[in-house]
C-alpha cells in the first residue's frame, strides 16, 4: 500500500482494490499531464482538467495502458509521436477540446485501438495517413460535432471492423458512392444535420441504421431507395425541388420523386477553324435533374481523358492546348445522369500548316539521299543548284527559307532578311516529325537570320515552318505572319551511305582547306630554309676573303683569332 500511494501523483486518486493500476485524475485543476504516473497503469482518467498539450514523452512507456481518457481539457496540441508507446490501448477519449486538425503522426502507434471519441472539437481537416495505424482494428468513431467539410473517405472504407461511424452536426456536403458500401460490419451511420444534398444508396436489407435528418435533401428519383426504407418518425426532409420543399420524406408518394433527363443547352468552339499546333476551347452547358454529369468524345469517339495536350475541366468545358489533324472533325459532349444522356456534336476545324510546293510544280517531297547541296534537298527542289536560299520557284517567287543538314541529328535553318516588314518582335520556327505530331516551338530574337536545329531523331521527315511576330496590328497566334516552310529528312541510324547525307560540298569545302593550310605551311618552311642557306653562303664567303687578306699579320695576332667558318683554330 505504502509504495502504491507513493506511485499515485499528487490530487490523484489510486485505488489500491481495483482489479489493475488506476489512475483517477479527473477534475484535478491539472495543467500539463504529471510527470510521476505509474508507467504500469491500464486505466488513466484526466478528464476535465487544463491540460492544453500534450507532449512526446508524456505517455512514454505506458504500453501496458488500456483506457484513456482527455476529454473537456481544451487540448490544442498534440505532439507527433504523443501516443506511440500506447500498443495495448483500446479506448481513446479526445472530446470537449479544441483540436484544429489531425495528422498522420499524431495517431501513430495505436495498434490496438478500438474507439476513439474526438467528438466537439473544431476539426476543420482529418489527413488519411492519420487513421492508418488503427484502419483494421477501429469499431467506433466518433467525428460529430466538427467542422468537417469533407472526409479522408478512402481510409474511412478501410475500416474493415467499423460498426459505428457518427459524423452528425459537421459540414459535410457529399458521401461518395460506394464508400459506405465498402464497410461489412458497418451497424449504425449518424449523418444529421451536415450540408447533403443528396445520400448514396447503404447496402441492404439488412444494413445500417441510417439517420440523416436535418440536411436539405434534393428530393428526386436518387431517393427513392430511402424513401422505400422511409417510416413514420423519420425526419428526413425534402429542401427541394419547390414543389416539395419542407416535405418529410417517408410522406412523399414515390411518383413524385422524380428525375428530369439532360438536355445540352449550349455549346461552342472558339474558335472553331484553327491551324494545327495552335489552341482551342469548347464548352458545354447542360441541363437536368439531377445535375448532369459531362464527358467528352473525339473526332475518333473515343473518350476525351486529361494530358498533355488536352484539359477537361470540371464545367465541363475541353482545352485543346496543341490540335493536331487528329482533332480535325466532330467532338461531341456527352450529358449524363439518373435519368438518361443526351449529345451534341462541336465540330472543329483544323488547317495544316502550308506546305511550300517543288520547283517543278509536283508537290511531292525529294527523295533522301546525299545531294550536291542538302539546302537545295530539304528545300523540295532536287535540282541540285546548290543556292538553298536564292533558287526560283516555279511561280516566278524567291525562296525564303532553307533547311541544311549539319549531321544526322542537326540542320541549320536559314531565312532571308526581313528588312522591308517594319516592327518584327520576334522570329518564331516550329516544326513537327513524321513520329510525332506535336509541334515544338522556337522564338528567336529579331536580328536573327539562321539557327541551329539539334536534337533531331533520324529517320524521320521533318516539315518546318518560319513565322514573324510584328507589331504592326497583326493578331497574336503561334505565326501572325508566316516566312515560309521547308522539308527535309534526316538519315536512318546505320543505314548504308547514312554517313554519306551530310553535305558534300561542306566534306570537300572542309578538304580543301586543309590541304591549302598544309601547303601554306610547307612553303613557309621551305622558304624559311632557303632564307637560311643563304645567309650561310654570304657569311662564309666573307670569312674566307678575311682570312687571306690578314695572312701577312703578326703570328701573335693571327694565334688570338678564332676561326668560325670550319670549327677549327
Amino acid at each position: 500500500a505504502a509504495a502504491a500511494a507513493a506511485a499515485c501523483p499528487p490530487r490523484c486518486l489510486c485505488p489500491t482494490a481495483a482489479p489493475s493500476p488506476t489512475l483517477l485524475c479527473a477534475r484535478t485543476g491539472l495543467l500539463a499531464v504529471p510527470p510521476s504516473l505509474d508507467r504500469g497503469a491500464v486505466e488513466l482518467r484526466l478528464a476535465d482538467n487544463f491540460i492544453g498539450a500534450v507532449g512526446r514523452r508524456d505517455f512514454a512507456n505506458m504500453s501496458s495502458l488500456v483506457h484513456l481518457t482527455l476529454s473537456r481539457n481544451g487540448l490544442r496540441r498534440l505532439a507527433p509521436g504523443a501516443f506511440a508507446d500506447l500498443r495495448a490501448l483500446r479506448a481513446l477519449h479526445l472530446d470537449g477540446n479544441r483540436l484544429p486538425a489531425l495528422s498522420g503522426p499524431q495517431l501513430r502507434g495505436l495498434a490496438s485501438l478500438r474507439h476513439l471519441i474526438l467528438a466537439n472539437n473544431q476539426l476543420a481537416a482529418i489527413e488519411p495517413a492519420a487513421f492508418s495505424s488503427f484502419a483494421g482494428t477501429v469499431e467506433d468513431l466518433d467525428l460529430s460535432h466538427n467542422n468537417l467539410v469533407a472526409l479522408p473517405w478512402e481510409a474511412v472504407a478501410s475500416m474493415a471492423s467499423l460498426a459505428t461511424l457518427t459524423l452528425d452536426h459537421n459540414l459535410l456536403e457529399q458521401v461518395p458512392a460506394g464508400a459506405v458500401a465498402r464497410l461489412p460490419r458497418l451497424a449504425r451511420l449518424d449523418l444529421t444535420a451536415n450540408r447533403l444534398r443528396a445520400l448514396p444508396p447503404v447496402p441492404g436489407p439488412p444494413g445500417p441504421a441510417l439517420v440523416a435528418g436535418g440536411n436539405p435533401l434534393h428530393c428526386n428519383c436518387e431517393l427513392l431507395w430511402l424513401r422505400r426504407l422511409a417510416e413514420p418518425g423519420r425526419l428526413e426532409s425534402c429542401a427541394s425541388p419547390p414543389s416539395l420543399a419542407g416535405r418529410l420524406l417517408w410522406a412523399v408518394p414515390e411518383e413524385e420523386l422524380v428525375c428530369r433527363p439532360p438536355a445540352i443547352a449550349a455549346v461552342a468552339a472558339r474558335p472553331d477553324a484553327v491551324l494545327e499546333g495552335q489552341a482551342v476551347s469548347l464548352a458545354c452547358a447542360a441541363l437536368g435533374d439531377p445535375a448532369p454529369f459531362l464527358h467528352w468524345l473525339g473526332p475518333d469517339g473515343r473518350l476525351v481523358q486529361n494530358g498533355s495536350g488536352r484539359l477537361v475541366g470540371l464545367d465541363g468545358s475541353l482545352e485543346v492546348r496543341v490540335a493536331t489533324l487528329r482533332d480535325h472533325g466532330a467532338f461531341t459532349c456527352v450529358a449524363s445522369n439518373a435519368a438518361g444522356e443526351a449529345l451534341a456534336h462541336v465540330p472543329v476545324a483544323v488547317f495544316p500548316l502550308p506546305v511550300i510546293p517543288r520547283g517543278d510544280g509536283e508537290g511531292e517531297e525529294a527523295a533522301p539521299g546525299p545531294a550536291p547541296s542538302d539546302m537545295a534537298q530539304a528545300g523540295g527542289n532536287g535540282n541540285g543548284n546548290g543556292n538553298g536560299t536564292n533558287e526560283t520557284w516555279a511561280s516566278g517567287e524567291r525562296r525564303l527559307v532553307a533547311a541544311e543538314l549539319s549531321s544526322s541529328s542537326s540542320a541549320r535553318i536559314r531565312w532571308l532578311p526581313q528588312r522591308h516588314v517594319p516592327g518584327i518582335r520576334m522570329f518564331q520556327i516550329h516544326y513537327n516529325s513524321s513520329g510525332d505530331e506535336a509541334l515544338v516551338y522556337r522564338l528567336l530574337p529579331p536580328a536573327s537570320r539562321t539557327f541551329l536545329l539539334r536534337d533531331l531523331a533520324s529517320g524521320r521527315d521533318y516539315h518546318l515552318c518560319v513565322g514573324s511576330n510584328s507589331s504592326a496590328g497583326l493578331p497574336s497566334g503561334p505565326s501572325a505572319r508566316l516566312l515560309g516552310c521547308v522539308h527535309f529528312s534526316t538519315p536512318a541510324r546505320g543505314s548504308p551511305g547514312s554517313c554519306g547525307t551530310l553535305p558534300r560540298t561542306h566534306a570537300l569545302g572542309g578538304t580543301v582547306i586543309v590541304v591549302v593550310i598544309g601547303a601554306a605551311i610547307a612553303a613557309s618552311v621551305l622558304v624559311f630554309i632557303l632564307i637560311l642557306t643563304a645567309r650561310y653562303k654570304a657569311a662564309a664567303s666573307s670569312s674566307s676573303s678575311s682570312s687571306s687578306s690578314s695572312s701577312s699579320s703578326a703570328a701573335a695576332a693571327a694565334a688570338s683569332v678564332c676561326s668560325q667558318t670550319n670549327g677549327t683554330h
